[in-house]
C-alpha cells in the first residue's frame, strides 16, 4: 500500500514561532516513514509558505540549542537568513491540495491555534490534527474558555475582561476598576496568547499599568485574574468521541510562575509525573480535564492546566492548550508516555484521529 503524505505545517505568525519549529522537528522525526511520507511546509512570520528545501532546512536547524544560548534572539536571526536565501521559491497551493492526505499541525499561537488555519485546510478538504475551527477559536481565547468551562461546572478564578479600545483612552479608569475588583496579587494576561507571553503578575497599583500596557501592545482583549494559590497541575487529553486523560502532570516554577523563559530558555521549572496529588485527587482533575474537552467541543488532542488551590482542594481550571508544546521538555509528550503512549505511537495516533474525523464530518 502506498504511503499517505502528511504535511507538517509549522512556524506562523505569532510569538510563539520559535517554540513551533522546535515542536515540528521532535514530531517529525516520530512519524512512522513506513506508513507516511513527511512534507515539511514552514510559515514565516510574514505569513508566507514555504515547502521544499527552504522548509527542509529550518526543520532541520536545532533552534532549541539557539533558544537556551546566551543570545536567544540567534534563533530568529537564524531563521530569516534561511529564508533569505529561499526568497525567490513560491508555495504550490494546488500541489500541496493534492498531494497531501493529512495535515500534522504544529502551530501554536495566533494563526494557528485559533481556528483560521483549520477553516484554511477544511477549504481544501485536508484532514488535519487537533480541534476543530470553533473549538480552536474558543479555546484560544481564555475569556471564552472560562465561561464554557463554567457552565459545564468547573471552578474557574475570578476575572475581569478588559478591551485594549475601552483601556488606551483612559488608562486610570480601568486601573482604578481593577483595584476595586480585586485584592493584590493578580495576572495580567493577553486573552489569546500561549506559552505565558505577555503575561505579568502584579503585586501592587504601581506595577498594573506597565502590565495593562504590556499586554493591550499584544492583544486586542485583555484578562485580569485573582491569583490562585496553589499547585500547578497538567492533563493531557487525546481522542475523539471517547477521549483519554493522562495521569496529571505538576509543574514548580523556577520562578514566581510558568513563564517562556522558565519553558524554554532557562529550563529550571521542576516536573513531577505523576503528580503528587492522592488517587482521589487524581480522578478528580482526570474527570475535571475530560469536561473541559467536551465542553468546548475538543477533538484530538488538548492539554487542560488547572490549579489546586491552597485550603480549599478545588481544581480551578487555567488555560486550554489546543496544540500544545511537542518540545523535548514539553509536558503533553511525556504526560502521554506516562500513560502508556509513547511519542512514536502519540504520533501516529493523533494521524489517524485526524483522518477519522475528517470522515466523520464529510459523512
Amino acid at each position: 500500500m502506498s504511503r499517505r503524505t502528511v504535511a507538517v505545517i509549522f512556524g506562523g505568525k505569532s510569538t510563539e514561532h520559535e517554540i513551533s519549529v522546535i515542536s515540528a522537528r521532535a514530531v517529525a522525526a516520530q512519524i512512522d516513514t513506513r506508513e507516511f511520507s513527511v512534507r515539511p511546509v514552514y510559515i514565516d512570520r510574514n505569513g508566507r509558505w514555504y515547502g521544499g528545501a527552504c522548509a527542509e532546512e529550518i526543520l532541520g536547524t536545532d533552534l532549541a540549542a539557539l533558544l537556551r544560548s546566551s543570545e536567544p534572539e540567534a534563533a530568529s536571526s537564524r531563521l530569516e537568513s534561511i529564508t533569505n536565501s529561499h526568497g525567490s521559491e513560491l508555495f504550490d497551493f494546488s500541489d500541496f491540495q493534492q498531494r497531501t492526505d493529512v495535515a500534522f499541525l504544529v502551530l501554536h499561537g495566533s494563526f494557528g491555534e485559533d481556528g483560521r488555519i483549520q477553516g484554511c485546510l477544511e477549504t481544501f478538504g485536508i484532514p488535519y490534527t487537533g480541534c476543530g475551527v470553533a473549538a480552536s477559536a474558543i479555546a484560544m481565547d481564555k475569556a471564552f474558555t472560562k465561561l464554557c468551562a463554567s457552565a459545564a461546572g468547573i471552578a474557574v478564578a475570578d476575572g475581569l475582561n478588559i478591551l485594549s479600545s475601552d483601556y488606551l483612552p483612559d488608562p486610570g479608569k480601568t486601573c482604578r476598576e481593577v483595584e476595586a475588583k480585586f485584592q493584590w496579587p493578580v495576572f495580567v494576561k493577553p486573552a489569546s496568547l500561549g506559552s505565558s507571553v505577555g503575561i505579568t503578575k502584579v503585586h501592587n497599583a504601581g506595577e498594573l499599568q506597565p502590565a495593562l500596557d504590556k499586554a493591550c501592545q499584544l492583544d486586542t482583549k485583555v484578562l485580569v485574574e485573582a491569583a490562585i494559590s496553589g499547585r500547578e497541575i497538567e492533563v493531557a487529553v487525546l481522542g475523539n468521541d471517547d477521549p483519554l486523560a493522562s495521569v496529571p502532570g505538576e509543574i514548580v516554577p523556577g520562578s514566581e510562575f510558568y513563564d517562556f523563559e522558565d519553558k524554554y530558555i532557562r529550563n529550571s521549572a521542576k516536573l513531577f509525573i505523576p503528580a503528587r496529588i492522592s488517587e482521589e485527587e487524581t480522578a478528580a482533575v482526570r474527570s475535571a480535564a475530560l469536561a473541559v474537552f467536551k465542553a468546548l467541543g475538543c477533538r484530538g488532542l488538548s492539554r487542560i492546566d488547572f490549579f489546586l488551590e491552597n485550603g480549599t482542594g478545588r481544581f480551578i481550571l487555567n488555560e486550554v492548550n489546543t496544540i500544545p508544546g511537542f518540545t523535548d521538555i514539553s509536558m503533553y509528550p511525556m504526560l502521554m508516555a506516562a500513560t502508556g503512549i509513547e511519542f512514536p505511537e502519540l504520533v501516529k495516533k493523533l494521524l489517524h484521529f485526524a483522518m477519522e474525523s475528517a470522515a466523520a464530518t464529510d459523512n
